[in-house]
């Protein structure tokens, strides 16, 4: 507990990094007069993104705490419970699909606020469900809602900004929005203190009314010349040009293979650290939240320390760490939660590292159809990560080793996966024509 609290009193130091990272971004901000935010500003549409980018583990992690309460409330198993996170990130997915394609011919902002309603309306309808398969149902709309949030995020950022200003941001915003799984458990084992688990989808309900409103002050960053001109039935059909795009499509397949072992955790961590490990649902938020502590830096240790080494060498070396982390997941991580949390950051960590490079290194590859590449890459990360899930969920003999196993498997995957694609043909812009952007 000690332990927790002081790393808990680190978080000043993270406010100071990015304090300086905001700083540096705000002087070299090249947002156009066309992409101005007059009520936002610029520092406030950098924070509108990272709230974006929170709504999927404020959507899962809230509530994690509560799941064995819920288990019992509804007299289901876990891996029924388990649906209303599976069945969340599946209509996510779907949703994404149609919202960025949209937001392509519409325009981003109008997508925001449909998405933010139909959010805020399916949380209040979780809030009051009494029967585990309607709960279910909820979640599953309400996934749809978040897709039409989160589906922009990105392509706002490939609007407004270039070069390495938009890989500072996106590390900021990607820093940030990770405060979402480190804070999300534990508040929400505080709201088992003085409610059930229905307080954890009326604080939901409250997050999006925030996002409504902040939709509704954003200002277009789409302009009306890049818009999609076509039908409607062809601007969903710009997913097929993009994923077509062989130097955009296998890289993001590659780096989407991590969602399947770090969602596998996310569905399982509860019943590791409360049902293998023996420890309170607030304990278990503590854990949790150290391992998201920790995450958070990734972006950054990337921005000031690692952004000019060799990318290949860099994808590389942190793939083959998150690979050396199943390895140690499987073996000392079975024997202590300190352990296993140690065990587990290492591959959580590399993942951090590499996402303001993995998503820059996309954005590069598609110069329009940017909402339906950023739809291509948040749904690609949501399948995997709900096939993760559902895998992590299956009966294992020991639910620790079987997470280790997932990590290890794929992790290894992606490692080779990545040696082909580099010894490919494939052209891939800030990659292989220059090792650095």
């Amino acid at each position: 507990m000690q332990q927790k609290n002081e790393e808990i009193k680190s978080i000043p130091m993270l406010e100071a990094e990015t304090q300086i990272a905001m700083y540096e971004i705000d002087a070299e901000s090249n947002l156009t007069a066309d992409t101005s935010q007059v009520y936002l500003g610029n520092k406030g549409l950098i924070a509108f993104i990272a709230l974006m980018n929170m709504f999927i583990p404020l959507s899962t992690d809230l509530y994690l705490p509560a799941l064995p309460q819920m288990n019992t409330y509804f007299g289901s198993s876990s891996a029924i419970t388990n649906l209303t996170l599976s069945a969340f990130f599946i209509f996510y997915a779907v949703g994404m699909l149609f919202w960025g394609p949209l937001s392509d011919r519409y325009g981003r902002k109008p997508v925001l606020i449909m998405g933010s309603i139909v959010y805020m309306m399916c949380s209040i309808v979780c809030a009051l469900s009494s029967n585990i398969y309607f709960l279910i149902l909820a979640r599953s709309l309400q996934g749809i809602g978040a897709g039409g949030i989160t589906s922009v995020s990105i392509a706002i950022i490939k609007d407004s900004f270039s070069g390495k200003r938009r890989e500072s941001i996106l590390a900021v915003c990607q820093a940030v929005s990770g405060l979402a799984p480190m804070l999300a458990p534990v508040v929400g084992s505080l709201i088992l203190r003085f409610t059930n688990w229905r307080g954890t989808f009326w604080t939901l309900a409250v997050i999006s009314i925030i996002s409504l409103v902040l939709s509704i002050l954003y200002q277009e960053t789409l302009k009306e010349e890049e818009r999609y001109k076509g039908t409607l039935a062809g601007s969903i059909g710009r997913l097929l040009i993009v994923a077509k795009n062989r130097g955009f499509i296998i890289p993001a397949v590659i780096f989407s293979l991590s969602a399947i072992p770090f969602m596998g955790y996310i569905a399982t961590s509860a019943y590791i650290y409360e049902d293998y490990f023996g420890l309170s649902a607030q304990s278990y938020s503590y854990f949790f939240a150290a391992n998201a502590l920790l995450t958070l830096f990734g972006p950054f240790i990337y921005v000031r320390f690692l952004s000019a080494m060799d990318k290949k060498v860099f994808t590389l070396l942190f793939f083959g760490i998150s690979t050396l982390s199943g390895v140690l997941v499987m073996t000392i991580g079975t024997v202590a939660p300190i352990l296993f949390l140690l065990s587990f950051v290492l591959m959580s960590l590399s993942v951090a590292i590499t996402r303001p490079f993995s998503t820059n290194l996309l954005l590069e590859q598609q110069k329009s159809d940017i909402g339906s590449a950023s739809s291509l890459i948040n749904t690609l990360f949501t399948v995997f990560g709900t096939t993760g899930m559902t895998i992590a969920s299956v009966p294992w003999g020991n639910i620790v080793v079987g997470l280790g196993v997932l990590i290890t498997i794929f992790s290894a995957l992606t490692l080779v996966s990545w040696i082909l694609f580099l010894k490919s043909n494939i052209p891939c812009v800030g990659l292989k024509d220059k090792l650095s952007f």
